[in-house]
C-alpha cells in the first residue's frame, strides 16, 4: 500500500469528488480524479487506483437511480463504447496520455462554447444511433486511458435535454457498464498491482459516502441550473486537460 502522507492529502479528495460527482451530476466532475492523483504518482498508477473505486461508486448510483435510463440512448452508446475500448486496449503503447487529454479536452472545450453561444431557446436533439454510436466510440477510447469519457459521453447526452435524474441514470448505466469491462484488460495488461489495490481498497470507504452526498446535491438542483452546471463542469474539464497535455 501507498504511505507517502502527501499521496493521501491529494488522493482523498480526488475520490470525494468523483464520487459526489457520479452521484449527482453524472460524472462531470470525476475526470479530475486521475489528473489530482497524478500530482503525486504516476497517471498510470493513478488510473489503476481508481478503477476498482470507480466500479464501486458505480454500484451505489445504479441502486440510487434504478428505473431511471434513456434505454434508446444506451442501445447505441455501449456497443459502441465496447469498440472504443478495446481500439484502446490496442493502441495503449502508442497513444500517451497526454495525446488523450487533447483530444477530450478540445471535445469538451468546442462544445461548451457551442452550447453558449446558441440561442436559449433551442429545441433538444432527437435521440440519433449514428451520433450515439459515434460519441460512444470516443467515450469507451478516452476513457480507457485517463477515465475521461465523460466529455464525449455529455457531446451526446446533453443535447437531448433529458429529465436530470434519467440523465444521471443513463450516464451511471454506461460507466459501470464500460468501467467493468475494462478490469479484463487492466489486468491483462499488469495494471492492477498488490500496491495498486490495497491502496484502492483503502480509499473505496469514500466512494459509497461521495456518491450518496452527489445524490443529495442532485435533488435540491432545479433542471436549469443543473444543466448550466454540467456544460460549466464540462468546461473546467476541457481546458484542464488542456492545461495538462501542453505544460
Amino acid at each position: 500500500m501507498i504511505t507517502d502522507p502527501w499521496f493521501y492529502v491529494v488522493a482523498v479528495p480526488a475520490v470525494l469528488i468523483t464520487a459526489i460527482s457520479k452521484g449527482g451530476f453524472g460524472g462531470g466532475l470525476g475526470l479530475l480524479g486521475v489528473p489530482i492523483m497524478a500530482l503525486v504518482i504516476a497517471p498510470q498508477q493513478a488510473a489503476a487506483i481508481l478503477l476498482p473505486i470507480l466500479c464501486l461508486m458505480d454500484l451505489v448510483g445504479l441502486w440510487k437511480f434504478r428505473g431511471k435510463s434513456h434505454l434508446h440512448s444506451l442501445q447505441s452508446l455501449l456497443p459502441a463504447a465496447c469498440i472504443g475500448i478495446i481500439i484502446g486496449a490496442l493502441t495503449f503503447k502508442f497513444f500517451s496520455a497526454d495525446h488523450i487529454r487533447i483530444i477530450v479536452g478540445l471535445i469538451a472545450v468546442i462544445f461548451s462554447l457551442n452550447f453558449w453561444l446558441q440561442p436559449s431557446d433551442r429545441v433538444p436533439k432527437k435521440p440519433s444511433r449514428l451520433r450515439g454510436s459515434f460519441w460512444g466510440t470516443i467515450a469507451g477510447f478516452t476513457s480507457f486511458g485517463v477515465h475521461a469519457g465523460g466529455a464525449p459521453l455529455n457531446a451526446y447526452l446533453l443535447p437531448l435535454k433529458l429529465v436530470k435524474s434519467e440523465y444521471v441514470g443513463t450516464s451511471i448505466i454506461f460507466f459501470s457498464t464500460i468501467n467493468f469491462i475494462k478490469l479484463v484488460p487492466y489486468t491483462l495488461l499488469g495494471q492492477f498491482t498488490f500496491e495498486t489495490l490495497t491502496t484502492a481498497a483503502t480509499l473505496a470507504i469514500l466512494a459509497p459516502i461521495g456518491v450518496l452526498i452527489g445524490v443529495r446535491l442532485h435533488h435540491k438542483i432545479s433542471d436549469k441550473w443543473f444543466y448550466q452546471l454540467c456544460y460549466s463542469f464540462l468546461f473546467v474539464m476541457g481546458v484542464k486537460l488542456l492545461f495538462d497535455a501542453f505544460y
